[in-house]
């Protein structure tokens, strides 16, 4: 039997889409019991990268429609200027920075956790974002301006969930004490604008390379003709 078939064969069992089902309701009870979630969660396999995938996705799409549908009177964007790509990257990639880093560094230290495991629990912990944002950004579009007060709220009390259940997965991953996990917290962080600087470093050296060469290559056209 080739891949191709396997795969097909794979996608098409009705079992898969039962364990994608589970997998991503059980992201449901992760936010609402942290600690016994994000353990079952990696130690008890009741996680799947497909849930997580979909999870991230969600979120990508809701940062996009929070830009695309939130009422003016709530919050003003310029729609025609806003890059997609960009929105999208902005969640993405320090999403990426942040599970190699923590990866590196928890792995010199006794870290419990593998790449994939971290990646799987941070996004599980991106669950309240989708399930606060659609709601109001829903609710943006029938309340007047001096109502609007609730939009920054739940927008806070969004964001600092995610937070706060990042740092209780990183905790039951790594199997590390409060102290500890908030010293690699820091430490994570810390590395990760290392790594964006040394990135944007050699891009720029390797920018101002391909530019050099270019400049030689021209100059010498012009002195052959």
């Amino acid at each position: 039997m080739s891949y191709i078939t396997r795969r097909l064969k794979k996608l098409t069992d009705k079992s898969t889409y039962v364990r994608f089902r589970d997998t991503l309701k059980y992201s449901l009870y992760v936010i609402f019991h942290p600690a016994d979630g994000f353990w079952d969660l990696i130690h008890a396999k009741r996680g799947s990268y497909a849930a997580a995938n979909f999870i991230v996705i969600l979120t990508l799409l809701t940062s996009v429609w929070r830009l695309r549908f939130t009422s003016f009177v709530v919050m003003n964007v310029h729609w025609e200027e806003v890059n997609i790509f960009e929105e999208f990257a902005s969640i993405l990639i320090p999403l990426l920075i942040f599970c190699v880093c923590n990866w590196a560094l928890t792995t010199l230290f006794d870290g419990k956790g593998h790449l994939g495991d971290i990646y799987m629990g941070s996004a599980y912990a991106l669950t309240p974002y989708p399930l606060i944002q659609i709601p109001i950004i829903i609710l943006s579009n029938i309340v007047t301006k001096d109502e609007a007060a609730f939009y920054d709220v739940f927008n806070t009390i969004s964001i600092i969930w995610c937070a706060v259940l990042i740092f209780m997965a990183m905790m039951m991953i790594h199997q590390y004490g409060f102290g500890k996990t908030l010293l690699f917290t820091i430490f994570t962080i810390f590395g990760m604008l290392i790594f964006i600087f040394i990135m944007l470093l050699f891009f720029s050296m390797i920018s101002q390379g391909i530019n050099y060469f270019v400049s030689l290559g021209r100059e010498v056209i012009f002195r052959l003709n």
